[in-house]
């Protein structure tokens, strides 16, 4: 019974993840784009849905990883997630600069733009704290994280589903619906752990 449900759990993740990327992979609109356009079109697709994969991930919710190895993994896939933006913005703006120096100076006419550099700073900031986070504090990189992961995920989800691009409509915005629910339900148990912590730390500082 656990190893049917562990299956089933894998094949949700990895359909959840697939069919967008399959769609957009035989999108008519691809023919009218450049191979580097299309590099740093799929590395965003790819980005987002790593971000379903991370709440998952350091929640302990993805059968057949320990904690340690959850966390492990988690923080791999950050970097993969800061390297495919990376990619995606670096393409973007091989392709077209002046429209990449409007989105990044928020000047941007499109709507999804602020969304999307918005997003991409908080996930650059999340990696640079990461390299500090044993001088911030458990408590406070926890913090951080989550006020950043809230933006990140508010912030990818809007500026997906206002692109009419290559991802499919209602594959895209059930991934967009899945990234915030997972993100949403994780970090609410996290800031009720953070908050217990406080009121026991009060506590003991109390007596």
């Amino acid at each position: 019974m656990r190893s049917a449900r562990a299956a089933l759990i894998w094949i949700a993740l990895a359909t959840a993840i697939g069919v967008p990327i399959a769609l957009a992979a035989v999108s008519e609109q691809l023919a009218w784009r450049g191979p580097v356009y299309i590099i740093a079109g799929f590395a965003g697709i790819v980005a987002l849905g790593l971000m379903l994969v991370q709440p998952l991930l350091i929640a302990g919710y993805l059968p057949g990883l320990s904690a340690y190895r959850g966390r492990r993994v988690h923080h791999w896939t950050g970097g993969a997630i800061v390297v495919a933006i990376a990619l995606h913005v670096a393409g973007l703006w091989i392709t077209s600069p002046p429209d990449m120096i409007d989105a990044l100076t928020y000047t941007s006419p499109t709507p999804f733009s602020p969304f999307g550099v918005t997003a991409m700073w908080a996930i650059f900031a999340v990696a640079l704290l990461a390299i500090f986070r044993r001088r911030l504090g458990l408590r406070r990189w926890r913090i951080a994280h989550m006020g950043l992961a809230i933006v990140i995920v508010v912030g990818s989800a809007a500026h997906a589903v206002l692109i009419e691009g290559t991802m499919e409509t209602v594959s895209k915005v059930a991934l967009c619906a899945l990234v915030l629910v997972a993100a949403m339900r994780v970090l609410a148990g996290l800031a009720v752990r953070i908050r217990r912590g406080a009121v026991r730390g009060e506590s003991v500082a109390g007596r």
